[in-house]
Protein backbone atom coordinates (compact mmCIF):
# COMPACT_ATOMS: atom_id res chain seq x y z
CA UNK A 1 0.00 0.00 0.00
CA UNK A 2 1.30 3.51 -0.89
CA UNK A 3 -0.20 7.19 -0.76
CA UNK A 4 -1.33 6.92 -4.21
CA UNK A 5 -3.52 3.71 -3.56
CA UNK A 6 -5.00 5.48 -1.34
CA UNK A 7 -6.37 7.77 -3.68
CA UNK A 8 -3.28 10.85 -3.04
CA UNK A 9 -1.28 11.11 -6.10
CA UNK A 10 1.75 13.39 -5.06
CA UNK A 11 2.88 13.03 -8.84
CA UNK A 12 0.64 14.55 -10.00
CA UNK A 13 0.74 17.10 -7.41
CA UNK A 14 4.32 17.90 -8.36
CA UNK A 15 3.15 18.41 -12.63
CA UNK A 16 0.25 20.87 -11.54
CA UNK A 17 2.85 23.26 -9.86
CA UNK A 18 5.26 22.87 -13.06
CA UNK A 19 1.94 23.55 -15.25
CA UNK A 20 0.77 26.33 -13.09
CA UNK A 21 4.20 28.77 -12.64
CA UNK A 22 4.04 30.16 -15.85
CA UNK A 23 0.59 31.81 -14.92
CA UNK A 24 1.91 32.60 -11.48
CA UNK A 25 4.79 34.18 -13.20
CA UNK A 26 2.75 36.71 -14.94
CA UNK A 27 1.63 38.36 -11.46
CA UNK A 28 4.44 39.21 -9.76
CA UNK A 29 5.46 42.69 -8.86
CA UNK A 30 8.53 43.92 -7.77
CA UNK A 31 7.55 43.72 -3.83
CA UNK A 32 7.59 40.10 -4.10
CA UNK A 33 10.74 38.57 -2.35
CA UNK A 34 11.66 35.00 -3.52
CA UNK A 35 10.75 32.34 -5.95
CA UNK A 36 7.36 30.23 -6.66
CA UNK A 37 7.15 27.06 -4.39
CA UNK A 38 8.32 28.34 -1.39
CA UNK A 39 6.53 27.70 2.21
CA UNK A 40 5.52 31.35 2.75
CA UNK A 41 4.95 34.25 0.05
CA UNK A 42 7.09 36.88 0.95
CA UNK A 43 6.00 40.40 0.11
CA UNK A 44 8.31 43.60 1.23
CA UNK A 45 6.11 46.52 2.48
CA UNK A 46 8.86 48.90 2.16
CA UNK A 47 7.06 50.70 -1.22
CA UNK A 48 4.19 51.85 1.49
CA UNK A 49 6.32 53.62 4.24
CA UNK A 50 5.86 57.19 3.03
CA UNK A 51 2.33 56.33 4.14
CA UNK A 52 1.12 58.65 6.89
CA UNK A 53 -0.53 55.27 8.23
CA UNK A 54 -0.42 52.51 6.42
CA UNK A 55 -2.95 50.29 7.09
CA UNK A 56 -3.53 46.31 5.59
CA UNK A 57 -6.79 45.29 4.02
CA UNK A 58 -7.87 41.79 3.55
CA UNK A 59 -10.42 39.73 2.36
CA UNK A 60 -11.86 36.57 1.71
CA UNK A 61 -14.57 34.28 0.21
CA UNK A 62 -14.84 31.99 -2.85
CA UNK A 63 -16.97 31.05 -6.22
CA UNK A 64 -19.89 28.85 -4.29
CA UNK A 65 -22.13 26.70 -6.63
CA UNK A 66 -21.25 28.23 -9.42
CA UNK A 67 -18.72 26.04 -9.70
CA UNK A 68 -21.19 23.15 -10.91
CA UNK A 69 -21.35 25.22 -14.17
CA UNK A 70 -17.96 24.96 -14.64
CA UNK A 71 -18.36 20.78 -13.89
CA UNK A 72 -20.99 20.59 -16.37
CA UNK A 73 -19.57 22.85 -19.36
CA UNK A 74 -15.77 21.51 -18.39
CA UNK A 75 -14.78 25.23 -18.58
CA UNK A 76 -12.52 25.90 -15.63
CA UNK A 77 -10.68 29.09 -16.93
CA UNK A 78 -12.83 31.38 -15.51
CA UNK A 79 -13.90 30.54 -12.36
CA UNK A 80 -10.48 31.44 -10.95
CA UNK A 81 -11.43 35.27 -12.29
CA UNK A 82 -14.55 34.78 -10.06
CA UNK A 83 -12.50 33.82 -7.10
CA UNK A 84 -10.17 36.80 -7.04
CA UNK A 85 -13.27 39.71 -7.89
CA UNK A 86 -15.01 38.63 -4.73
CA UNK A 87 -12.26 38.83 -2.45
CA UNK A 88 -10.96 42.23 -4.24
CA UNK A 89 -13.58 43.99 -4.75
CA UNK A 90 -14.77 44.17 -1.20
CA UNK A 91 -10.88 45.58 -0.42
CA UNK A 92 -11.04 47.87 -3.29
CA UNK A 93 -14.75 49.15 -1.10
CA UNK A 94 -12.65 50.07 1.55
CA UNK A 95 -10.69 51.95 -0.58
CA UNK A 96 -7.65 49.26 -0.62
CA UNK A 97 -4.98 48.42 -3.39
CA UNK A 98 -4.77 44.57 -3.60
CA UNK A 99 -1.41 43.61 -3.20
CA UNK A 100 -1.59 39.76 -3.14
CA UNK A 101 -3.55 37.00 -3.68
CA UNK A 102 -3.37 32.96 -2.54
CA UNK A 103 -5.81 30.42 -3.83
CA UNK A 104 -7.14 27.34 -2.37
CA UNK A 105 -8.34 24.07 -4.50
CA UNK A 106 -9.79 20.90 -2.96
CA UNK A 107 -10.40 18.56 -5.30
CA UNK A 108 -11.32 15.08 -5.47
CA UNK A 109 -8.66 13.73 -8.15
CA UNK A 110 -5.72 16.00 -8.92
CA UNK A 111 -5.56 16.44 -12.94
CA UNK A 112 -2.94 18.67 -13.29
CA UNK A 113 -4.17 20.24 -16.27
CA UNK A 114 -7.31 21.12 -15.15
CA UNK A 115 -5.71 22.60 -12.40
CA UNK A 116 -3.32 25.04 -14.42
CA UNK A 117 -6.50 25.61 -15.88
CA UNK A 118 -8.23 27.23 -13.07
CA UNK A 119 -4.76 29.07 -11.63
CA UNK A 120 -4.68 30.23 -15.10
CA UNK A 121 -8.19 32.30 -14.35
CA UNK A 122 -6.82 32.88 -10.72
CA UNK A 123 -3.54 34.70 -12.65
CA UNK A 124 -6.35 36.43 -14.82
CA UNK A 125 -7.94 37.53 -11.93
CA UNK A 126 -5.03 38.65 -10.38
CA UNK A 127 -3.50 40.62 -13.00
CA UNK A 128 -6.64 42.81 -13.43
CA UNK A 129 -6.33 43.94 -10.08
CA UNK A 130 -2.66 44.48 -9.94
CA UNK A 131 -2.43 41.83 -7.24
CA UNK A 132 0.55 39.33 -7.15
CA UNK A 133 -0.22 35.47 -7.04
CA UNK A 134 1.95 34.78 -4.29
CA UNK A 135 1.17 31.26 -2.69
CA UNK A 136 -1.83 28.77 -2.78
CA UNK A 137 -2.21 25.17 -2.00
CA UNK A 138 -3.73 22.00 -3.83
CA UNK A 139 -5.47 19.76 -1.80
CA UNK A 140 -6.17 16.16 -3.12
CA UNK A 141 -9.24 14.94 -1.01
CA UNK A 142 -10.38 10.99 -1.94
CA UNK A 143 -13.52 9.76 -0.90
CA UNK A 144 -14.59 13.28 0.75
CA UNK A 145 -15.02 14.80 -2.80
CA UNK A 146 -16.22 13.33 -6.58
CA UNK A 147 -13.33 12.85 -8.28
CA UNK A 148 -14.35 15.17 -11.03
CA UNK A 149 -15.09 18.18 -8.40
CA UNK A 150 -13.43 20.82 -7.17
CA UNK A 151 -13.99 23.94 -4.77
CA UNK A 152 -11.87 27.03 -5.32
CA UNK A 153 -11.35 29.88 -2.67
CA UNK A 154 -9.24 32.68 -2.09
CA UNK A 155 -7.72 35.02 0.35
CA UNK A 156 -6.56 38.65 -0.22
CA UNK A 157 -4.32 41.47 1.07
CA UNK A 158 -4.38 45.03 0.38
CA UNK A 159 -3.09 48.42 1.68
CA UNK A 160 -4.35 52.07 2.08
CA UNK A 161 -3.07 55.28 4.04
CA UNK A 162 -5.62 55.23 6.99
CA UNK A 163 -6.59 58.69 5.60
CA UNK A 164 -8.19 57.43 2.55
CA UNK A 165 -10.21 54.50 4.24
CA UNK A 166 -13.67 54.87 2.32
CA UNK A 167 -15.91 53.95 5.61
CA UNK A 168 -19.04 55.93 4.72
CA UNK A 169 -18.94 58.31 7.69
CA UNK A 170 -18.95 61.77 6.17
CA UNK A 171 -22.20 60.59 4.18
CA UNK A 172 -25.28 62.74 4.01
CA UNK A 173 -28.13 63.82 2.51
CA UNK A 174 -28.12 64.84 -1.33
CA UNK A 175 -25.15 62.32 -1.92
CA UNK A 176 -25.42 60.51 -5.50
CA UNK A 177 -25.35 56.94 -5.67
CA UNK A 178 -23.63 55.85 -8.81
CA UNK A 179 -24.11 52.22 -9.83
CA UNK A 180 -21.94 50.26 -12.15
CA UNK A 181 -22.91 47.48 -14.18
CA UNK A 182 -22.23 43.85 -13.58
CA UNK A 183 -21.22 41.28 -16.33
CA UNK A 184 -24.48 39.35 -15.18
CA UNK A 185 -25.05 36.94 -11.96
CA UNK A 186 -21.58 37.28 -11.17
CA UNK A 187 -20.89 35.04 -8.01
CA UNK A 188 -23.67 34.81 -6.19
CA UNK A 189 -27.41 33.56 -5.88
CA UNK A 190 -26.42 30.11 -7.88
CA UNK A 191 -28.08 28.25 -5.80
CA UNK A 192 -31.14 29.69 -7.08
CA UNK A 193 -30.70 29.63 -10.58
CA UNK A 194 -29.55 25.81 -10.68
CA UNK A 195 -33.20 24.92 -9.18
CA UNK A 196 -34.46 27.19 -11.70
CA UNK A 197 -32.73 26.32 -14.99
CA UNK A 198 -32.25 22.29 -15.68
CA UNK A 199 -28.64 22.06 -14.88
CA UNK A 200 -27.79 20.10 -17.71
CA UNK A 201 -25.15 20.10 -20.35
CA UNK A 202 -28.57 20.23 -23.60
CA UNK A 203 -30.41 23.51 -21.33
CA UNK A 204 -26.85 25.17 -20.91
CA UNK A 205 -25.76 24.96 -24.32
CA UNK A 206 -29.45 26.29 -25.14
CA UNK A 207 -29.38 29.59 -27.23
CA UNK A 208 -31.46 31.99 -25.76
CA UNK A 209 -32.15 35.38 -28.53
CA UNK A 210 -32.64 37.68 -25.86
CA UNK A 211 -29.40 36.54 -24.36
CA UNK A 212 -27.21 36.87 -27.34
CA UNK A 213 -25.86 34.02 -25.88
CA UNK A 214 -26.29 30.42 -24.82
CA UNK A 215 -27.74 30.30 -21.16
CA UNK A 216 -24.66 28.66 -19.82
CA UNK A 217 -22.42 31.59 -21.69
CA UNK A 218 -24.43 34.02 -19.55
CA UNK A 219 -24.42 31.82 -16.47
CA UNK A 220 -20.45 31.29 -16.57
CA UNK A 221 -19.38 35.02 -17.35
CA UNK A 222 -17.24 36.06 -14.82
CA UNK A 223 -17.62 38.84 -12.28
CA UNK A 224 -16.10 41.94 -13.31
CA UNK A 225 -13.17 43.62 -11.08
CA UNK A 226 -13.49 46.84 -9.87
CA UNK A 227 -10.41 47.99 -8.82
CA UNK A 228 -9.35 49.79 -11.79
CA UNK A 229 -12.85 51.98 -11.76
CA UNK A 230 -12.71 52.98 -8.31
CA UNK A 231 -8.78 53.63 -8.41
CA UNK A 232 -9.37 55.75 -11.52
CA UNK A 233 -11.78 57.70 -9.58
CA UNK A 234 -9.45 58.07 -6.45
CA UNK A 235 -6.74 58.88 -9.52
CA UNK A 236 -9.22 61.91 -10.69
CA UNK A 237 -8.96 63.58 -7.32
CA UNK A 238 -12.47 62.67 -5.82
CA UNK A 239 -13.06 61.10 -2.91
CA UNK A 240 -15.84 58.62 -3.05
CA UNK A 241 -17.44 58.78 0.63
CA UNK A 242 -19.13 55.34 0.33
CA UNK A 243 -19.27 52.26 -1.58
CA UNK A 244 -20.97 48.65 -1.90
CA UNK A 245 -20.32 45.97 -3.49
CA UNK A 246 -23.32 43.92 -4.47
CA UNK A 247 -22.85 40.35 -3.54
CA UNK A 248 -25.28 37.57 -1.74
CA UNK A 249 -28.00 39.39 -0.48
CA UNK A 250 -28.02 42.08 -3.02
CA UNK A 251 -29.09 45.18 -2.70
CA UNK A 252 -31.08 44.93 1.23
CA UNK A 253 -28.47 43.21 2.57
CA UNK A 254 -25.51 44.83 1.28
CA UNK A 255 -26.62 48.78 0.77
CA UNK A 256 -27.35 49.68 4.26
CA UNK A 257 -23.23 48.10 5.25
CA UNK A 258 -22.08 51.51 3.65
CA UNK A 259 -24.36 53.94 5.43
CA UNK A 260 -24.09 55.45 8.95
CA UNK A 261 -26.98 55.87 11.39
CA UNK A 262 -29.46 58.25 10.16
CA UNK A 263 -28.96 58.53 6.27
CA UNK A 264 -31.33 55.98 3.84
CA UNK A 265 -30.64 55.38 0.74
CA UNK A 266 -33.10 55.48 -2.40
CA UNK A 267 -31.98 53.87 -5.28
CA UNK A 268 -34.75 54.05 -8.44
CA UNK A 269 -35.01 50.99 -10.47
CA UNK A 270 -36.08 52.46 -13.56
CA UNK A 271 -32.77 54.48 -13.65
CA UNK A 272 -31.11 51.64 -15.85
CA UNK A 273 -32.00 48.36 -18.10
CA UNK A 274 -31.84 45.36 -15.88
CA UNK A 275 -29.97 42.67 -17.69
CA UNK A 276 -32.21 40.38 -19.99
CA UNK A 277 -30.35 37.03 -17.69
CA UNK A 278 -32.41 38.04 -14.78
CA UNK A 279 -35.22 38.78 -16.77
CA UNK A 280 -35.27 35.63 -18.06
CA UNK A 281 -34.19 34.06 -14.75
CA UNK A 282 -37.10 36.09 -12.72
CA UNK A 283 -39.78 34.91 -15.74
CA UNK A 284 -38.36 31.33 -15.81
CA UNK A 285 -38.62 30.68 -11.67
CA UNK A 286 -41.84 32.74 -10.83
CA UNK A 287 -39.34 34.95 -8.32
CA UNK A 288 -40.90 37.71 -6.37
CA UNK A 289 -39.09 41.16 -7.51
CA UNK A 290 -38.03 41.63 -3.91
CA UNK A 291 -36.56 38.20 -3.70
CA UNK A 292 -34.55 39.13 -6.75
CA UNK A 293 -33.18 42.36 -5.38
CA UNK A 294 -32.60 40.74 -2.23
CA UNK A 295 -30.59 37.79 -3.75
CA UNK A 296 -29.19 39.32 -7.11
CA UNK A 297 -26.95 42.29 -8.49
CA UNK A 298 -29.63 42.85 -10.93
CA UNK A 299 -26.84 44.45 -13.28
CA UNK A 300 -25.44 47.08 -10.53
CA UNK A 301 -21.89 45.33 -9.30
CA UNK A 302 -20.56 47.73 -7.30
CA UNK A 303 -22.68 51.46 -6.01
CA UNK A 304 -20.43 54.36 -5.10
CA UNK A 305 -21.90 57.64 -2.98
CA UNK A 306 -20.03 60.90 -3.72
CA UNK A 307 -20.94 64.49 -3.83
CA UNK A 308 -23.44 65.56 -6.42
CA UNK A 309 -20.94 67.92 -7.27
CA UNK A 310 -18.66 65.20 -7.57
CA UNK A 311 -20.86 62.92 -10.05
CA UNK A 312 -19.84 64.42 -13.73
CA UNK A 313 -16.34 63.67 -12.48
CA UNK A 314 -16.62 59.96 -10.83
CA UNK A 315 -18.71 58.92 -13.77
CA UNK A 316 -16.14 60.07 -16.72
CA UNK A 317 -13.05 58.35 -14.79
CA UNK A 318 -15.33 54.60 -14.26
CA UNK A 319 -16.22 55.42 -18.12
CA UNK A 320 -12.88 55.87 -18.67
CA UNK A 321 -11.53 52.94 -16.82
CA UNK A 322 -13.87 50.84 -19.35
CA UNK A 323 -17.19 50.45 -17.30
CA UNK A 324 -20.75 51.39 -17.64
CA UNK A 325 -22.12 53.57 -14.43
CA UNK A 326 -25.56 55.40 -14.46
CA UNK A 327 -27.28 57.60 -11.37
CA UNK A 328 -29.30 55.24 -9.64
CA UNK A 329 -30.05 56.87 -6.42
CA UNK A 330 -29.02 59.39 -3.86
CA UNK A 331 -29.05 59.59 0.19
CA UNK A 332 -31.50 60.90 2.55
CA UNK A 333 -31.98 61.66 5.60
CA UNK A 334 -33.94 58.88 7.58
CA UNK A 335 -33.59 55.59 8.88
CA UNK A 336 -30.22 53.45 8.04
CA UNK A 337 -32.10 51.21 5.02
CA UNK A 338 -32.62 51.34 1.38
CA UNK A 339 -35.48 51.88 -0.09
CA UNK A 340 -36.18 50.79 -3.95
CA UNK A 341 -38.81 52.45 -5.99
Amino acid sequence: MDYKNAGVDIEAGYKSVELMKKHVKETMRPEVLGGIGGFSGAFSMEKFKDMEKPTLVSGTDGVGTKIKLAFLMDKHDTVGIDCVAMCVNDIACAGGEPLFFLDYIACGKNEPEKIATIVKGVAEGCKQCGAALIGGETAEHPGLMPEDEYDLAGFAVGVVDEKDLITGADLKAGDVLIGIASSGVHSNGFSLVRKVFDMTKESLDTYYDELGKTLGEALIEPTIIYVKALKSVKDSGVRIKACSHITGGGFYENVPRMLHDGVHAVIRKDSYEVPAIFKLLQKKGNIDEHMMYNTYNMGIGMIVAADPSDADKTMEAIRAAGETCYVIGEIKDGEKGVTLC
